[in-house]
């Protein structure tokens, strides 16, 4: 067994980003069509991404990477946990259950993509919620002519990767991450969902779930949400900093969650700001980035808690948690340490070391 000295120190459970792009290669969004459920980021997963070291070293431990938003209904999702140093399949979380990414509002209807980007359909709002009811419709009646030939050893349908993906969301296979802003879309999204028999399980963004709250937990959606991004673009003008404690207060599951690299490096002081927009206690404020982005992701059985029996990812902090002057000191996955900081102090110093004997070499070369 490791001793580890935690006098003066706290210890929680690994940070959760329910929102991520990080360790993907290349670009995260496929533009060419408006529905791409076949793509996935399981096939681009970068484990030399320096963004996941340097996320390790702000307490991060599972990130829920995702397509980008260019799509009403876009690529395939992928859980995985911050295992630094190990191959791609490697870091992928063994068991957590598929996801797919939606999108509503100005990105998939191409809105700020500029003069050039003004005839794929859908343009408008109601497009993008046609779009996604034909698409199910489709794959209903695909599913439905798969169970025929089976039944009647007929000759088989074409296969269709991406009717696949979709079935699996109407059968609650696969989980819908749903980005999104307006009420009016979110009320839409959910009364879609209903009509095809699922339930959306995470809505993403949503800056306006404060107006709604009562009919997301109604609903059984999670919301992953931003601390107090806001006015970036139009649609998100009426973001207020208390919704996701407002949210919460209504019974649905919340989490924060940074989209964004540089973000996802202090997820803990975004937790901190459930505390001062809207008074939620500091125990309830962590859990926006432990245990309700595992529940939101149905991994909690797992991860997210320090309960016997779970994976065994925890971090060390030398102060509180929720304090902007606290630091993590280290990060542990599956019971192994992944980020050590008195060991990256001892790591840095080795690599300027290194890099004034490369300098002084040069240097002391002549001209030719």
């Amino acid at each position: 067994a490791i001793v580890i000295d935690g006098k003066g120190k706290h210890v929680t459970a690994g940070l959760i980003d329910a929102h991520s792009h990080s360790a993907a290669s290349g670009s995260v969004n496929e533009g060419g069509q408006a529905i791409t459920c076949e793509v996935r980021i399981a096939d681009v997963i970068d484990c030399d991404d320096i963004s996941v070291y340097r996320e390790l070293a702000g307490g991060l431990t599972i990130a829920n990477v995702l397509h980008g938003s260019a799509n009403p209904m876009g690529g395939q999702t992928q859980v995985i946990k911050l295992r630094w140093g190990m191959m791609p399949e490697e870091m992928k979380f063994e068991g957590a259950l598929p996801g797919v990414k939606f999108a509503l509002g100005e990105n998939p209807k191409q809105s700020n993509w500029g003069d050039n980007f003004t005839s794929r359909y859908p343009q408008t709002r109601m497009g993008v919620e046609e779009i996604i009811r034909d698409e199910f419709t489709a794959a209903r009646d695909y599913e439905k002519n798969w169970k025929d030939y089976k039944e009647r050893t007929s000759l088989p349908p074409r296969k269709d990767l991406e009717l696949e993906a979709v079935v699996e969301i109407l059968n609650s296979k696969r989980l819908v991450n749903c980005h999104s802003y307006r009420q009016d879309e979110i009320l839409a999204m959910m009364r879609t969902a209903e009509d095809f028999g699922f339930r959306i399980r995470i809505f993403q963004h949503i800056l306006e779930g404060y107006k709604i709250a009562d009919v997301l937990a109604k609903h059984g959606a999670t919301a992953s949400t931003f601390a107090d991004w806001w006015a970036y673009k139009f649609e998100v003008y009426d973001a207020i900093p208390y919704n996701g404690t407002m949210m919460n207060n209504e019974g649905v599951v919340v989490s924060f969650n940074s989209d964004s690299d540089e973000l996802a490096r202090h997820l803990n002081d975004e937790a901190a700001k459930a505390v001062k927009y809207g008074g939620l206690s500091e125990i309830d404020a962590l859990k926006f980035e432990t245990i309700n982005p595992a529940k939101q992701l149905m991994i909690d059985n797992r991860v997210g808690s320090l309960e016997e029996g779970k994976d065994g990812d925890f971090v060390v902090w030398n102060g509180n948690p929720l304090s902007s002057t606290s630091m993590c000191e280290q990060t542990w996955i599956d019971g192994k340490k992944f980020f050590d900081r008195e060991e990256d102090r001892t790591m840095n110093a080795k690599v300027q070391e290194m890099r004034s004997t490369l300098v002084q070499k040069i240097l002391s070369q002549k001209k030719d």
